[in-house]
């Protein structure tokens, strides 16, 4: 699909493996110029050289998204850079609850460590909130822009053990849509995408690794079942079913679509 991307500037945080490696590449290859943010330097530099090597347009922007100086600074580098402000924004940077031992389950809320809550909400509302505010005033100004939250499907339904990442996710979408009523007026769209279990290549182990089958992972036979797509396809969904989703946002043939959650979970969750 020919999106007509090009001349835009698009900033992907927590761009450098997974879902926010791919939303950059596709981004590319429907012509925008991918700012390529994650807090690892040689994450975001990889997959800028990789979007770079195949033609397209990437500038590696690692920085810390729970520092709001670090945000400023990044997105005046980035303007700088492609000589152009940013235009799309993409909020992919995420934390999850940290697992009890490897391959555990997370804890409920009263034996998550507070340590852990602020890990969770600074990264998942914070460095959303940072990113927001340092491109917005430019997107008013010019009365056009693009913001793109991937959220989970926690966030809408909520999950048990996973108490305080849910309601971090469910902010953000509060947060999208009182910003799409804010900005309507500036031709501002907000919208968010939530996903259920993806697979990808940053997953060493486990059923969210990249080659898992039913026929090798076991675990990964029974998640299936709570995916009514996956189960039809024998797979979970991997960063490729996410990011055109979020292309397609990010251009004018999704102008009228703004304050909107769409799950891109396979079915995981149906409201």
């Amino acid at each position: 699909m020919q999106l007509g991307l090009n001349g835009q500037v698009a900033l992907v945080t927590g761009g450098g493996q997974g879902v926010g490696r791919q939303i950059c590449i596709e981004l590319a290859a429907e012509g925008a110029r991918v700012v390529v943010n994650d807090l690892f330097a040689e994450r975001a530099q990889a997959v800028a050289d990789e979007i770079n090597a195949s033609g397209g347009q990437a500038y590696a922007a690692p920085a810390d998204i729970t520092q709001l100086e670090a945000v400023d600074a990044m997105v005046a580098d980035a303007a700088r850079h492609f000589g152009a402000p940013i235009t799309v924004l993409v909020n992919n940077a995420g934390i999850i609850p940290e697992r009890r031992e490897k391959g555990g389950r997370t804890p409920p809320f009263v034996d998550t460590p507070v340590a852990d809550w602020a890990k969770i909400v600074n990264l998942n509302v914070y460095g959303t909130l940072h990113c927001c505010r340092a491109v917005l005033p430019g997107m008013v100004g010019r009365k056009t822009g693009r913001i793109i939250n991937i959220i989970s499907e926690a966030g809408r339904i909520g999950e048990a053990n996973m108490a305080v990442y849910s309601g971090a996710k469910a902010a953000i979408a509060g947060f999208a849509k009182a910003l799409a009523r804010e900005h309507g007026r500036h031709a501002v769209t907000v919208n968010s995408v939530a996903l259920g279990a993806v697979s990808h290549e940053g997953i060493k182990d486990g059923p969210l690794n990249i080659h898992a089958t039913v026929e090798n992972n076991e675990l990964l036979g029974k998640m299936l079942n709570a995916y009514p797509i996956s189960k039809g396809v024998g797979r979970l969904s991997r960063p490729a079913d996410v990011s055109g989703i979020v292309a397609f946002l990010a251009s004018d043939r999704a102008l009228f679509i703004t304050g909107q959650t769409i799950g891109a979970s396979g079915g995981f969750a149906m409201v």
